[in-house]
């Protein structure tokens, strides 16, 4: 296929609600699997009777997340470099960037595992906590840390995956995966009593076998490709390119756990009961998120693709479909948490005081899926078309208007103050990001 074929072929697709949906549901399914297999983990070591193993594996989980959250840009920048050498029709540029991903993911994850004794002492040192939590949290660390290159490798697969819009296959893998790491948790932690290092080991070796099944799979797919040249893949302006928008990724990452950090600690001011009803109450925000981000993808994809097929019809269609999709199944949670989330807060804790002050704050917490909808979706948007400056400045100043928001409205009215400043947060990145969308395109197409 020539050049001018491959490009005309690469615009030739259209935006429609099937698309969207195609690519948003598998992956809502696939991210859903992500809470269930820390519902399992910590249903494996509460078995076990000891809250100290239970606590060490909390703190390691979150030393965990908050390391490997600042390199989830491996995943989002893939896919946005890969829909757009898909809209152009460039399949070696597809493969290009495929690769150049995995060896930014060799090499951070080596780095990762040589320093994992460091990671553990540092985590150790953050959380402070009991001898044993400490203990227990770093056994955790030193063995989950291992896996580090083939988690970062899976980030790459699924950056890939995605970038093409092919969401079942995206799916699939993540249930393998968090299958094997389900099914290994139950045996290793409860069933052979390893505990806490079982539960490690299930995540390790679910990490490697994902790995191996979704290099397999991609390298059968470059098999059947036009040979990739070496220097095309090294080739450093796009190293340098891809190394840009990974930053303003991680940028924008770090700022999203440092305002959630200043919810948490703010609300800790308000007393043990608030701070417990608060996390009650962000729980059914994150698991809405966690739907939203199925459609924030659909966005990344699409909105991408259009990008480098220069399509503007398809960008303003991709742009106008996913924030339809996206508001329809906020408003549908909103209106669910409103109507049940008593009832919620109820099977979640036991504690009469803490669902007392949940069921006082439920009405913030309902209400965050539709203030955050377009926050997510303009992510999305904005990845995929890799205006990643763009989305790191907004986050930047979003930031800070928490931050102001929060020392206004918290000390005057309290718990209701600091779930308002929240929502604030979220309405200034959607409307920043959605003012900023409309000069970007008229220099993009």
């Amino acid at each position: 296929m020539d050049q001018v074929s491959a490009a005309a072929n690469g615009r030739s697709f259209v935006v429609t609600n099937r698309s969207v949906v195609a690519i948003a549901v598998p992956m809502t399914l696939a991210y859903l699997t992500t809470p269930l297999l820390g519902i399992v983990d910590t249903a494996v070591v509460g078995q076990l009777g000891d809250a100290a193993l239970l606590g060490g594996l909390a703190a390691g989980a979150l030393v965990f997340d908050v390391v490997f959250t600042s390199l989830n840009f491996l995943r989002s920048g893939t896919t946005g470099l890969v829909a757009q050498a898909l809209g152009r029709g460039d399949e070696l540029e597809e493969q290009a960037v495929f690769w150049r991903a995995v060896l930014i993911a060799v090499v951070a994850g080596i780095v990762l595992a040589a320093l994992t004794p460091s990671v553990a002492i540092a985590g150790q040192w953050f959380m402070s906590a009991e001898p044993r939590v400490s203990e227990a949290m770093a056994v955790y660390i030193q063995i989950r840390l291992l896996a580090a290159p083939f988690s970062l490798i899976n980030y790459a697969v699924l950056g890939y995956v995605l970038g093409r819009g092919e969401g079942g296959l995206g799916l699939m893998l993540q249930l393998v995966l968090n299958g094997i790491n389900i099914a290994l948790s139950i045996l290793l932690g409860l069933k052979l009593g390893w505990g806490v290092a079982g539960v490690a080991w299930a995540t390790v070796t679910g990490e490697f076998v994902a790995m191996l099944l979704g290099l397999a799979i991609v390298i059968r797919r470059f098999w059947a490709a036009p040979r990739l040249p070496r220097n095309r893949v090294l080739d450093l302006s796009a190293f340098l390119r891809m190394a840009s928008l990974n930053r303003d990724i991680m940028i924008r990452s770090f700022s999203l756990l440092a305002a959630f950090a200043l919810f948490t600690r703010q609300g800790a001011q308000f007393g043990t009961v608030t701070l417990a009803a608060n996390a009650v109450l962000m729980n059914f925000f994150l698991v809405a998120g966690y739907f939203l981000d199925g459609f924030a993808t659909a966005a990344e994809q699409l909105a991408g693709r259009a990008v480098g097929a220069r399509a503007a019809t398809q960008f303003r269609q991709a742009v106008r479909l996913t924030l339809f999709w996206g508001f329809g199944l906020a408003a549908t949670a909103t209106l669910v948490l409103l109507l049940g989330g008593t009832d919620l807060v109820a099977l979640i804790t036991t504690s009469k005081e803490v669902r007392a002050v949940a069921d006082i704050y439920l009405p913030w917490a309902a209400f965050t899926a539709l203030s955050g909808v377009l926050a997510f979706q303009m992510d999305g948007v904005f990845i995929g078309a890799t205006w990643s400056r763009d989305m790191r400045n907004m986050m930047l100043l979003s930031f800070l208007v928490f931050s102001a928001a929060l020392l206004v409205l918290a000390p005057a009215f309290g718990n209701h103050g600091l779930w308002a400043a929240l929502h604030v947060f979220l309405l200034v990145r959607g409307f920043s990001l959605l003012a900023i969308l409309r000069l970007r395109m008229r220099t993009a197409f």
